[in-house]
């Protein structure tokens, strides 16, 4: 496994792959590496021949009042689980490698897909999200990239983002990982006291009785909203930004559940925002 800090070097490494007649794989991450982003790199290696992984806080996506500074990170640690992972090419840059100079174009997916969920609340977040994705892509030009379903409106941003510039590559969502009690795999779980890190459980508690409610014949949205909504608030460390049901392919809120369906929430443990969702078909 080789580490390379500068564009120039990510690229002569994935030309001399390529001149090998191999495809290449890659996987963005912001680093403190659990095993959700295992999972992702086991698929590029299984699915192509070269694999890179990216590692950047990328400043954009936050907001002036988020967890930019604090955000974990343990390099070495990740550069284990990379090579163990069997990774070819960490591309670990500084921020003034990926924004250069006096920087100012980006990527901006217009629309509601940006506007809804996550959007609502973080404006300025998928504009940092896809014009970092989109340098990665022209720096790396892979086959294919992986991304966690776990950010599931991140994912249906950059399928867009990929159809509508045409970008030659092919976007793999991979399933959530989740802790053995449920709870989604996140870098940000770290923040969680002992005693959130048990409340926290009530976001995959609600998506599972949502799933039962489904399951059982229920179609109306707003009725399981509202016992969704009521399952998290007995977590006293709760605070809800947003639990919606929605079409999975345009994130259009609806109010009878039909076809591809994507329950989704954001909420507040204490201090870490979580994000979890269930995608289901009807």
């Amino acid at each position: 496994m080789k580490i390379v800090y500068t564009v120039q070097a990510l690229r002569e490494e994935v030309k001399r792959a390529k001149k090998e007649g191999k495809s290449v794989g890659l996987v963005p991450t912001m680093g403190f590496l659990h095993e959700g982003h295992v999972s992702l790199m086991n698929a590029a290696r299984e699915q192509t021949d070269f694999v890179v992984v990216s590692i950047f806080v990328n400043p954009t996506q936050f907001g002036p009042n988020e967890d930019l500074e604090s955000y974990p990170r343990d390099f070495e640690r990740d550069s284990r689980r990379c090579e163990d992972a069997s990774v070819d090419i960490i591309f670990h840059p500084s921020v003034e490698e990926m924004y250069k100079g006096r920087y100012s174009t980006y990527v901006t997916c217009e629309g509601e897909i940006t506007k809804v969920l996550c959007g609502a609340s973080r404006p300025e977040h998928f504009k940092g999200v896809t014009s970092v994705v989109a340098k990665l892509f022209n720096m790396v030009a892979p086959n294919k990239a992986f991304f966690g379903q776990k950010d599931a409106q991140q994912v249906a941003v950059i399928e867009k983002m990929v159809r509508e510039l045409d970008f030659d590559l092919e976007i793999v969502p991979c399933p959530i990982v989740r802790e053995v009690d449920g709870l989604a795999l996140s870098s940000r779980n770290t923040y969680l006291s002992d005693t959130e890190r048990k409340e926290a459980l009530v976001l995959s508690n609600a998506l599972k009785h949502a799933e039962m409610r489904i399951l059982d014949g229920e179609r109306n949205a707003e009725r399981i909203i509202s016992e969704m909504r009521a399952i998290i608030e007995s977590a006293p460390s709760a605070e809800i930004d947003y639990v919606e049901i929605v079409s999975a392919q345009t994130l259009e809120s609806v109010k009878e559940l039909s076809g591809d369906t994507l329950i989704a929430m954001a909420v507040k443990i204490g201090k870490p925002r979580l994000i979890d969702n269930l995608r289901i078909m009807i």
